[in-house]
């Protein structure tokens, strides 16, 4: 499984400054004109997670190895993009690609930058180019196969999509979605907004009901992306920031992707129920309602063939105790089979044949 999030947004909103932060270097080319990314850059970001830490620590496990999410920071869209402008086809198909969508909102002033700061209109421009492509690709479905089974999911989707809703507040059944899976739509896609400010902006409180922001100023954040981690704590406590604005898109992120994540200890030994574990904790980020064998696969899909039982606990009940063996000795590791869906949190040993 390699789920991936698309940065998406006007040109300059700042898409590629935010995906440089996240990778904590220059990947992207960053400049104040239109389509400075033409091809997307693709990303490996490791998700900031507490639990990880804490279980290192109770245990002294010296690695410690993050769950990732993939980010594509794909070409700044333009009105028309649907109809082609600005090789819109191209990176609408991109947006195609992706799990979930990220959308970065201009909310900073700068006079080197074009364009006039409005984000309720800038997030109308994108929005009505995803419908627009959205309907094309249901009206053409309907043309082709007029006696289809999807006919009354696809003309409701037509209608709803022409009078400005999105797929995703239109279709809500499995069946349904599962029915038109295959056309890919982009407004089916969860997104988030990241409001972009200016470091002046960040400590401003402005709210949205209408919709899921993240409040961060891009470019403050590439700045402590290259400090080291005490030199960018300094920084952030002289300007007020408690948490680092990248933690809460990459968290957020892993959320919109609906993952959550378990954890497995490699023992530097043969484990066995006698012998304490140690050596590494891993993370690893699954769909949430995902059974057993689908997570040991996971790891190695020899795991998931041969899968016998997996030993479980939550993370928090081991390091409150303190050791995998004195963990089994009181009884807190339990034993679930095939249709034990994975909780958040869970560190597993999988048993299975080879």
């Amino acid at each position: 499984m390699s789920l991936s999030i698309g940065i998406i947004g006007l040109p300059n909103a700042g898409k590629s400054t935010l995906f440089n932060a996240l990778l904590k270097k220059v990947q992207a080319q960053t400049a104040n004109y239109p389509f400075t990314t033409i091809e997307p850059n693709i990303g490996i970001v490791e998700v900031p997670d507490e639990h990880l830490l804490h279980i290192a620590s109770s245990l002294s496990l010296s690695r410690k190895i993050p769950a990732t999410i993939k980010f594509v920071d794909i070409a700044g869209l333009v009105k028309d993009a649907h109809k082609g402008e600005g090789l819109g086809n191209q990176f609408l198909a991109r947006i195609r690609e992706c799990d979930a969508i990220l959308e970065v909102v201009r909310f900073f002033k700068d006079p080197n930058v074009q364009g006039e700061v409005n984000p309720e209109e800038n997030i109308k421009t994108i929005q009505t180019e995803l419908l627009l492509k959205d309907l094309e690709a249901v009206n053409a479905k309907i043309a082709k196969s007029p006696q289809s089974p999807q006919r009354a999911v696809l003309e409701r989707l037509a209608e709803n999509l022409n009078q400005g809703k999105p797929a995703r507040e239109i279709v809500s059944n499995e069946k349904e979605k599962e029915e038109i899976k295959e056309l890919e739509l982009l407004t089916s896609k969860p997104i988030l907004y990241v409001a972009n400010m200016s470091e002046a902006q960040i400590n401003k409180q402005i709210t949205d009901n209408s919709k899921q922001f993240i409040f961060i100023c891009a470019k403050l954040e590439a700045d402590l992306a290259e400090l080291s981690e005490a030199e960018a704590r300094e920084y952030m406590a002289e300007v007020g920031i408690a948490e680092s604005g990248l933690n809460k898109v990459i968290k957020e992120a892993y959320k919109l992707l609906s993952l959550i994540t378990f954890y497995t200890l490699i023992p530097e030994k043969p484990v066995s129920t006698s012998a304490s574990l140690g050596g590494q904790v891993q993370a690893w980020p699954i769909l949430k309602n995902t059974k057993a064998p689908e997570a040991a696969g996971k790891i190695h899909a020899d795991f998931e063939r041969g899968f016998i039982k997996a030993e479980v606990i939550n993370w928090e009940e081991l390091t409150d105790i303190r050791d995998w063996k004195k963990a089994h000795e009181q009884g807190k590791v339990r034993l679930e089979g095939k249709d034990y869906t994975v909780q958040d949190g869970d560190v597993m040993l999988f048993k299975f044949n080879t």
